[in-house]
């Protein structure tokens, strides 16, 4: 097999030879050139042909998500971002995935000085990657959504690599008295902030990130906090958020075998589960111990999927329930999650 080929580009030297030093460890990825701006970074294109570009949010002569956008309309080919990990540099990041970027990553910090342990792996799935646009829900969903009555089921979505997107067309027609939803995602803090931001301002539904102890509600919607804990659910007479920074899982925190494991384990039947585009297993095994509680559970379907590894193996032992393209996800959610007409 071919090594995946790979352009960096950064505006600074230090950083790009970061970057290519993590990405020389695998003996599956070939550095084969880097650029310092934008303009360099489109001659390199033309003249490389690369598989894979790596590439930063803040740079001189033309802004990342400018240049981003360009690439996405002329030449669209897979792009992992690689952001600093503020909240400026966040915020732009998940617009970056908006536009159509595979990935994210954080460069290193004195809070996360091995941020750069999984480069390599995310960029050979996103050399697998599907580049494509999903729909954000199919005609009617307007009226499906006026009629809506949850029926007390809480849901709980796991995603990974293309998640922003896949996550977006799910979440942007929640209505205000949406299913109560936990979600995990594989993606840095403080991405995940600002990623509950932007769900939050595309919703009727309020959207944050968990914080522990707080109640599992009808309306609302509780993401996990990237790299620093795992999300699980507590059952009872008042369901709330746990939080806790045990180690990792299938290489993860916040890991989706986590949060399935709890949410089977306290609400059993009275739960949905949901898996999502992502490379890897995390979330399969957990799902599986979902359906077997009773819940009734959606695996995203390979054509819709911008890397179907998750939900392949979820798929492949049983776990899903029912494979949905992500532009009919939203209305399977709300069908399994209704008490019928109001």
């Amino acid at each position: 097999m071919n090594p995946v080929r790979v352009l960096v580009v950064d505006d600074s030297a230090t950083m790009r030879g970061l970057i290519s030093a993590s990405l020389a460890d695998d003996p599956g990825i070939e550095v084969i050139g880097q650029a310092s701006d934008p303009l360099e970074a489109r001659q390199a294109i033309k003249a490389l042909n690369p598989d894979v570009m790596t590439l930063d949010v803040e740079m001189p002569k033309m802004d990342g998500l400018e240049f981003l956008e360009k690439v996405m309309r002329l030449r669209p080919f897979p792009v992992v971002m690689v952001s600093s990990l503020t909240a400026r540099g966040a915020t732009a990041t998940i617009r970056a995935m908006e536009l159509g970027a595979v990935d994210c990553i954080g460069k290193p910090s004195i809070d996360h000085p091995n941020s750069f342990d999984d480069l390599p792996a995310r960029v050979r799935a996103a050399a697998g990657a599907r580049l494509q646009r999903p729909s954000l829900g199919r005609p009617g969903a307007v009226d499906e959504l006026a009629t809506y009555k949850p029926d007390g089921r809480i849901v709980a979505i796991g995603a990974s690599t293309g998640g922003v997107e896949a996550l977006i067309s799910v979440i942007a027609g929640y209505p205000e008295n949406c299913p109560p939803t936990v979600m995990t995602v594989h993606m840095p803090s403080p991405f995940t902030r600002s990623f509950a931001r932007r769900l939050d301002g595309l919703t009727d539904a309020h959207v944050a990130e968990a914080e522990d102890g707080a109640p599992i509600e009808v309306g609302r919607v509780y993401l996990a906090p990237g790299s620093l804990t795992h999300l699980e659910v507590a059952g009872g007479a008042h369901p709330r958020c746990r939080l806790n920074s045990d180690e990792q899982v299938n290489g993860h925190r916040p890991s989706v075998d986590v949060m399935f494991d709890s949410t089977a384990k306290a609400f059993g039947s009275r739960a949905v589960g949901v898996i999502l585009t992502g490379m890897g297993r995390d979330g399969a095994a957990g799902l599986l111990s979902m359906r077997r509680a009773g819940a009734s559970t959606l695996g995203q379907n390979e054509a819709s999927s911008v890397v179907y590894g998750m939900p392949k193996v979820a798929f492949e032992i049983g776990a899903v329930e029912r494979q949905l393209a992500i532009g009919d996800m939203r209305a399977g959610i709300l069908k399994l999650t209704s008490s019928g007409k109001s």
